[in-house]
């Protein structure tokens, strides 16, 4: 291998090295949400929509769950609190809190549907 070819190489495992560690840094700005949704026997609710609204700016996300009644919410800042809750054909959840205290970056919240 000729030196120029050495170099090259060289280059290119920082330049990846640093991409990587710039996408870590990122990540680490923004947090998860995700769980499932049930109905009162604990069956998974598909179709059920979910809001996500951030107390700061009052903005609501909503999400339609999936197979399984599960629903994924991600990009959400660290510094907010944001509140969720359930529907589906006229049953809802209680509204359950992601804190900004909670400093998981992947939470679980489950909500169940109650009549």
């Amino acid at each position: 291998m000729s030196r120029l070819a050495r170099i090259a190489a060289v280059f290119a495992l920082g330049a990846a090295c640093l991409l990587a560690a710039d996408k870590k840094g990122a990540d680490a700005n923004v947090r998860t949400v995700q769980g499932v949704v049930s109905d009162s026997n604990e069956n998974a609710v598909d179709g059920a929509v979910v809001q996500l609204k951030n107390t700061k700016t009052l903005q609501i996300r909503s999400f339609i769950t999936k197979e399984h009644g599960s629903y994924y919410f991600y990009g959400l800042s660290p510094d907010v609190d944001y509140e969720l809750r359930a529907e589906h054909q006229g049953a809802a959840s209680s509204t359950k809190t992601l804190s900004a205290f909670d400093s998981r970056k992947q939470a679980v919240i489950n909500l169940k549907l109650n009549k």
